[in-house]
């Protein structure tokens, strides 16, 4: 992997495939989508400029996402006609968990065409392909008609999302050139580290790291706070909250939370940002991806660039991870199970026109 450091912006970048370069931190798009409470789309659109003048110039997306690649093609169509700098659009293609069974070539296309058109571009950037069932369907067909598409032009690049190893190493096998694989990979959840971060490795595929944070539950915000009850705010935390129990629970949650904070006041940054720069220091490991509906923690989020933790640092967090390894399995098994308590506060079929 070839990081850079953009001197002007402080922000280090990576080249995810051949020519083609992102910051190693990603805005996420999640929390403009609605679900996380209301959006000022105005506000969160001269935002986006912000993003883009730091060197935070990538966003993730998603076809699933209410309105964000809506969004992300006004912002783009605003700085053409200013003559300003776009942002690069990673979007994906989730095809509805009831549609597993026939999702053909014109499936595929009809909804390639219609993220063509709300991002107001003739390529997508990057297309981040998810299937919900491995036993339905034929998710490698699928992804070698992504690729199809790939060679006519109407995406650059493909990556992955949430699949694990043996479906992952499928899809290489069978000729589909992916450069990255968006998985879930925070100090709470590290199965992305086991086989997959070494398959890709081995095959130049980088990993995109969601859920750094943990919806958030990663931070000062929840250091010293009592175990929230079955509903802790939003669609997010509810999921992470089942990754705290995973990790051991609540009282080895703020274990954590109390080493990160140590780590934190030495080095006199949050603990978020010790968090995902922990993240960012894993093998194969080329970006997080941080949800944020407004500019406003910028600053924040760049301090991330100037940290290296150091040999006392992980020494603290060394027995703890040792004694807790989190979720076991590969990458996304708990969640694909419908009936268990991760995959049961799922939405499955979102992509119903």
């Amino acid at each position: 992997m070839n990081h850079a450091a953009d001197t002007a912006q402080t922000v280090e970048t990576t080249e995810l495939t051949c020519g083609y370069h992102i910051p190693r931190i990603i805005r996420g798009g999640w929390q403009l989508a609605g679900d996380h409470g209301a959006v000022d789309r105005e506000r969160a659109l001269t935002d986006m400029a912000a993003f883009v003048a730091a060197g935070l110039n990538t966003v993730d997306g998603a076809d699933i996402y209410t309105g964000v690649e809506v969004m992300y093609g006004e912002f783009n169509a605003r700085q053409r006609a200013a003559g300003l700098k776009r942002l690069q659009v990673h979007t994906k293609f989730v095809p509805d968990y009831g549609d597993l069974g026939h999702v053909d070539e014109a499936y595929v296309r009809r909804i390639v065409m219609r993220s063509l058109q709300r991002l107001q571009v003739e390529q997508l950037d990057l297309v981040q392909f998810h299937w919900w069932n491995y036993r339905i369907g034929n998710f490698v067909e699928v992804a070698q008609i992504l690729n199809k598409l790939r060679s006519e032009g109407l995406i650059a690049h493909l990556g992955g999302t949430n699949f694990d190893t043996p479906s992952t190493q499928a899809m290489l096998q069978a000729g589909v050139p992916l450069v990255s694989m968006q998985v879930q990979y925070s100090l709470l959840d590290r199965r992305a580290g086991n086989t997959l971060a070494a398959l890709g490795a081995r095959n130049g595929m980088q990993l995109l790291c969601y859920g750094t944070l943990a919806g958030g539950f990663l931070s000062e915000r929840w250091l010293g706070q009592s175990e929230p009850g079955s509903d802790p705010g939003n669609r997010s935390l509810v999921k992470y909250k089942l990754i705290i129990d995973e990790f051991g629970g609540w009282d080895t949650f703020q274990a954590l939370l109390q080493a990160l904070k140590t780590i934190a006041d030495r080095h006199n940054v949050t603990l978020s940002t010790v968090a995902t720069r922990w993240v960012l220091d894993q093998p194969a490991v080329a970006a997080s991806i941080i949800g944020a509906r407004y500019g406003d923690r910028i600053g924040d989020t760049l301090k991330v660039f100037g940290l290296q933790l150091d040999a006392a640092d992980h020494a603290l967090l060394a027995p703890l991870l040792a004694a807790h390894p989190g979720p076991a399995g590969d990458t996304y098994t708990l969640e694909r199970d419908k009936n268990g308590p991760h995959g049961r506060i799922m939405k499955y079929d979102l992509n119903k026109t």
